[in-house]
């Protein structure tokens, strides 16, 4: 239960370009608040479409207390559906990854095909309507390979996100790739400090020398420190890119997501050397060099696609103070370990870089459960992203807030 009046006020509190208050990052009731408003609401991503290539194989994603099974059906589609039998609750699929040939709940064995129709129901009598129980649907949209699911039953519009990123995305072949090696950490922070942290490099010089090995701090002429032999490096790629049909241009237009694709400051790929981390280019690409493609997308992912490997980042809420974050690296399907790639020369840039981000957001969750904390404020030079993603979790909250009833307090379920 969370009191509409309580979070009127700390909404009321909020100064743009000052962190938020306290009990944003670390109260229990805000955290419901957060699912309902924003999780519940709002497309996430949940995975890859290469993890379900075959027919009938599916994985789960946990929101909160609710758990979505994604499905790639017999007609080859990517579905999905709560998963919650329709007969008294129990919960369908226990694991996070499987291959079925249709669902059945281990209570009492009510069985649904890979389309979520009811198939069988043991002792329901004659008159008993299998069309009526079949599971319940999610939205779910697959974007050049991306699995993007929405809990609402009136989801957003999502044709403008697909229209604009789809063409930078198809050229990196995501979708007929595979996972070479995937991760999951906790970290004991909220979700929005997971997010904050990654929407600057205000931290990086101090903290992530293996990242700095190729990239630069900042990604294009937006960030008002471009300049310099970086511009012009920039400016020859993006010359190359242009004359292949590449779309690099930032993609900026809506508060919720954005694109660029980003000249690496030094070689082709993240590794140690700047050097490729897997012999065999991505999808249709042109050429291996073809920058950093980043993709971010309030409030769980932001993707890193390059010439030879992708990264794809997941971020979801376990409490207040808890998040769960997978990181997925993408190889060419092809490609074989040992003889393509190095499974340790492909991770090492991104799993030290994790490892110092959790640091980082576990420090920052401590230092603000403190009574010692106060808002700051925030750099407009090196923190503009931070500020852009708070101003739409501010706006996302009371958009959500005032489609709620104002009589009763609000119920998550």
């Amino acid at each position: 239960m969370f009191d509409h009046k309580k979070l009127d006020a700390l909404l009321a509190s909020y100064t743009p370009g000052r962190p938020l208050e306290q009990a944003f990052y670390k109260d229990a009731e805000l955290f419901e608040a957060d699912l309902a408003l924003i999780w519940q609401r709002k497309w996430l991503f949940a995975g890859l479409s290469c993890e379900i290539r075959q027919t009938g194989e599916w994985f789960t994603v946990q929101i909160g207390e609710t758990s979505v099974i994604v499905v790639r059906d017999r007609a080859g589609a990517v579905r999905a559906f709560f998963n919650t039998c329709r007969h008294r609750g129990s919960r369908i699929c226990a694991g996070e990854k499987g291959k079925s040939g249709a669902f059945a709940c281990p209570y009492h064995q009510w069985t649904y095909g890979l389309d979520g129709k009811l198939m069988f129901a043991r002792n329901m009598g004659e008159s008993f309507d299998l069309s009526a129980f079949s599971l319940k649907p999610v939205a779910c949209e697959v974007v050049a390979g991306y699995v993007f699911i929405c809990l609402s039953s009136t989801p957003d519009d999502f044709s403008g996100f697909r229209r604009r990123v789809e063409p930078y995305l198809a050229p990196h072949g995501i979708e007929d790739a595979k996972i070479a090696y995937e991760s999951t950490m906790v970290e004991k922070g909220n979700w929005k400090l997971v997010l904050e942290n990654n929407r600057e490099c205000y931290h990086c010089s101090a903290n992530h020398p293996e990242l700095l090995r190729t990239i630069s701090e900042f990604d294009g002429p937006t960030d008002p420190r471009y300049g310099g032999e970086f511009a012009a490096k920039s400016e020859r790629d993006e010359a190359r890119w242009r004359q292949v049909g590449l779309p690099y241009a930032p993609v900026e237009e809506e508060p919720v997501y954005r694109m660029v694709r980003a000249a690496l400051e030094r070689g082709v790929s993240f590794t140690m050397t700047g050097e490729a981390a897997c012999s065999k280019v991505m999808g249709m690409l042109p050429e291996r060099d073809v920058g950093a493609l980043r993709l971010l997308r309030f409030p769980n992912t932001w993707n890193h696609a390059l010439g030879d490997h992708a990264l794809a980042f997941r971020l979801l809420p376990l409490g207040p103070r808890e998040t769960q974050v997978t990181t997925k690296w993408i190889v060419h399907k092809d490609a074989v370990e040992g003889v393509d790639y190095d499974l340790d020369t492909l991770t090492e840039v991104w799993k030290a870089t994790n490892a110092q981000d959790q640091r980082l957001v576990e420090t920052n969750q401590l230092g603000i459960n403190s009574i010692g904390y106060e808002p700051g404020v925030y750099s407009e030079q090196v923190e503009s992203g931070v500020m852009a993603f708070v101003d739409w979790y501010i706006d996302a909250l009371r958009e959500g807030l005032a489609q709620m009833p104002r009589t009763v307090p609000l119920k998550v379920c």
